[in-house]
């Protein structure tokens, strides 16, 4: 199991396969320990809801469902498509993730 993934939350990505294939959106969670990310508008499911105190009606609600890690891809939007990512060291030592394309910073 990994403990560092790829993407942070925050970040934008694109889905590589599945039935979301070439979605964009932003990371929302991440479970690095179980090699997961939650992605918003993507992989959504319906839930049955029962009524509680705090959703009075209860019913169908509809949301996002984890997806590995490893089928998303960080989006730069720089170069408007998905790229790998390098990790560099910058002068004053702090460790930055930069886009193999354009060396765009994230």
């Amino acid at each position: 199991m990994a403990n560092n993934l790829h993407v942070k939350r925050g970040d934008t990505v694109v889905v590589l396969t599945g039935k979301d294939k070439d979605k964009k959106g932003e990371v929302l969670k991440v479970f690095p320990k179980k090699n997961r990310v939650i992605v918003k508008n993507v992989n959504m499911v319906t839930k049955h809801v029962k009524p509680s105190m705090a959703n009075k009606e209860g019913g169908i609600v509809h949301q996002e469902a984890p997806i590995n890690a490893s089928n998303v891809m960080l989006y730069c939007t720089k170069c408007n498509k998905p790229t790998r990512i390098a990790h560099k060291i910058l002068a004053d030592g702090s460790k930055v993730r930069v886009c193999k394309h354009c060396n765009e910073t994230f």
